[in-house]
């Protein structure tokens, strides 16, 4: 996206929801996303304008709202980066589900894609490599709730070279 059409992170939210609703198989309607943002239909429909004016979506008031394609584009990439950033809080930090969700769609919108790829790039690097992996990724949850690892480093060590 090019900076000058940096959306705020609020657009963004918009911008998300209206995505996730049309894949849900629904029309957004502006009662529905003003329930889920827990904001007013005002600030919808407010939001539907700005929206359209970038030529994120389509809109007219008592018509349906789509995505145009770049705004498609555009959601996909918002939502790319929550899943990616709440993926990683919750299987590498072991994170609750509820927090890591919180976390992510406070974060999705600062951080540079470079960095969201990399955390892709490295969640995927410990499912695969034979020192990390799931027993690696749970060794780290067990040192977060009792301060300390669950075996000897070194059995832990075989253990992975006789894989």
């Amino acid at each position: 996206m090019k900076k000058e059409a940096r959306l705020s992170a609020s657009l963004e939210d918009y911008l998300e929801v209206i995505a996730l609703i049309i894949k849900e198989k629904k029309i957004p309607r502006a009662k529905e996303i003003a329930k889920r943002l827990k904001v007013s239909r005002a600030s919808v429909t407010e939001a539907f304008r700005a929206l359209a004016r970038k030529k994120l979506i389509n809109y007219a008031p008592y018509e349906v709202v789509t995505l145009t394609e770049r705004g498609n584009v555009v959601a996909e990439d918002i939502i790319l980066r929550h899943r990616a950033l709440k993926e990683f809080f919750l299987k590498v930090l072991d994170v609750e589900e509820k927090l890591a969700d919180i976390g992510a769609c406070k974060i999705e919108h600062a951080a540079p894609r470079e960095i969201i790829d990399k955390m892709i790039l490295f969640v995927q690097f410990l499912e695969q490599c034979p020192r990390g992996g799931n027993d690696w990724i749970n060794s780290f949850s067990t040192f977060c709730s009792k301060g300390r690892v669950s075996d000897d480093c070194r059995l832990c060590i075989s253990k992975c070279l006789e894989k």
